[in-house]
């Protein structure tokens, strides 16, 4: 029996000689082992199998006992995970959400193809070309998968709009729809601005300049530069933010790894903001290229962090793209905060799932909301490079000035309101309901910010809509304690859904600690 499977198996391996020759390959290989594997299960397995997929769990099995990092995405995968670093896609340029199962438009994109024909925000999409997306229950990912196309095809999309009896027929012709990576551009207070990242993708860059730019004609002498949850990106798109801060050949960031020589990225000193106070803002959730930016700041003394150790990825991945549009993503290297540190967590080979639970564990043992839980060894201990500050590594960047996190705002009432989407539905109906007559009332935002109030039937829909969906306050202390943050996120909500994200965060950092913070100490 076993002379016949090793026959079995060599009929199956003629592999012609010059691949044999490309990939090196012994008869004693494990490339070879792991070859006749493949063709074994592949061929003589008992029941059919799936080789694509045979092949995919292979790689993400091999992928797993390395570092948390390293990782393997099918080509559906890669798609889903560029679209928002190459900073566009193509389809009809609207925001949307769903409420009661249909889809309704929040924003166009200005300039954007839905907009030039007459979209309007407020309208609901119920048909694409002349199929129903509305009351049947469709998916949000169907629905989006419908709207977006190749640039230049065009899309019939039936509208109902409110006021208009009889159903509205826009034909749209789909075009590259843009993906902001900056969230928001606001003066804060007098001289203060405001940027936000959400990440560093192909797009980063060039919007940060402009939003720079914009910010110092109305008067910006300091920065405060949002980076809570931001997740990363393209590195070369952090060292770009940072050169806009540092001044002539001050390093950035430097990368080394096992095969891979030590390179160095250092500023061209002819950035937009080389000079007055900048603060960063960094949370748990601040990872990667949000790290090397903070760091680089920090350890150049170009400006002071507020907020809470960041995530603690310092980690690079090269891309390598495969045959069918999948790829890995291998970890080649570590980076480098210009003192020394590498920041990257400890962690087990194969154990992601301990990983994966870190910010968790922070919580429970006291880190993210008192200092004193913080524990940092001698031996992590680096020097700023120009003020000799004490600046730790082994984990993260840690801030010169720490906020704890207030969990006494997030009340579990108000997660399970949030989970159910109660909120946001409430929220969508009110504004849908009341769009004219806010618009004429508060024709700009500063006086929305100034004036308006969340009216307690609002309050009192979102309370009653829980009920109805078994979502209830333990006590009446506990819908108190729910109130406060829940009439902000509320306010904030309109002033998005009203003008855009800006106006949203403009709205919300008047209660955000970290912010208030990182005002106290530009003053």
């Amino acid at each position: 029996m076993r002379k016949f499977l090793y026959a079995a198996i060599a009929s199956l391996l003629t592999i012609p000689a010059t691949a044999q020759m490309r990939v090196n390959m012994g008869e004693d290989s494990p490339l070879r082992k792991l070859q006749i594997a493949e063709i074994a299960t592949t061929n003589l397995y008992v029941d059919s199998v799936d080789e694509a997929k045979l092949v995919e769990d292979a790689i993400r099995g091999m992928l797993e006992k390395l570092d948390p990092h390293s990782q393997y995405s099918n080509a559906k995968e890669v798609k889903q995970m560029n679209e928002p670093l190459n900073g566009n896609f193509e389809g009809i340029g609207v925001q949307f959400n769903m409420i009661d199962d249909t889809l309704m438009v929040i924003q166009p994109v200005t300039n954007g193809p839905s907009e030039k024909v007459g979209i309007i925000a407020g309208d609901r999409i119920v048909a694409v070309n002349d199929s129903a997306i509305a009351g049947v229950k469709m998916s949000k990912e169907e629905i989006m998968r419908r709207l977006r196309g190749p640039k230049g095809t065009k899309v019939k999309l039936g509208v109902v709009r409110t006021g208009i009896k009889d159903q509205l027929t826009f034909t749209v012709v789909r075009d590259k729809i843009p993906v902001k990576s900056v969230d928001a551009t606001y003066m804060i207070r007098p001289a203060v601005g405001y940027i936000r990242i959400g990440n560093f993708g192909a797009t980063t860059h060039q919007e940060f300049c402009d939003a720079l730019k914009k910010l110092k004609t109305d008067g910006m002498e300091s920065l405060i530069l949002d980076l809570q949850e931001n997740g990363g990106g393209y590195l070369q798109a952090a060292v770009n933010i940072a050169d806009e801060l540092l001044s002539k050949d001050e390093l950035i960031v430097y990368t080394e790894g096992r095969r891979v020589p030590r390179q160095e990225y250092r500023a061209h000193g002819e950035g937009e903001f080389m000079k007055g106070k900048i603060v960063v803002l960094i949370d748990e959730y601040t990872a990667s290229a949000a790290e090397i930016v903070t760091g680089a700041v920090q350890d150049q003394d170009r400006g002071y962090v507020v907020g809470r150790r960041s995530f603690g990825k310092g980690l690079v991945q090269r891309p390598i793209d495969l045959p069918d549009g999948s790829m890995i993503r291998l970890t080649i290297a570590h980076y480098y905060t210009p003192s020394g540190r590498c920041i990257q967590k400890p962690y087990e080979k194969g154990k992601q799932k301990d990983y994966a639970m870190d910010v968790y564990n922070r919580l429970k043992n006291g880190e993210l909301t008192n200092q004193d839980s913080i524990h940092f060894a001698d031996s992590l201990k680096f020097q700023t490079l120009h003020r000799q500050r004490t600046v730790y590594g082994g984990g993260g960047i840690m801030p010169d000035y720490f906020v704890p996190l207030d969990t006494t705002r997030y009340t579990p009432f108000h997660r399970q309101l949030a989970a159910k989407s109660v909120i946001i539905q409430q929220n969508l109906r009110y504004v849908d309901n009341h769009r004219k007559e806010l618009k004429k009332k508060y024709p700009d935002f500063s006086k929305f910010k100034q004036q308006f109030e969340v009216p307690q039937s609002l309050v009192d829909d979102i309370v009653a809509e829980g009920k109805k969906q078994k979502v209830e306050p333990k006590d009446d202390a506990e819908l108190q304690r729910t109130l406060p943050y829940l009439r902000l996120q509320l306010k904030a909500l309109i002033a998005r859904d009203l003008w855009d994200m800006s106006e949203y965060f403009s709205v919300f950092n008047e209660e955000n600690p970290v912010v208030q913070k990182a005002l106290e100490v530009i003053k």
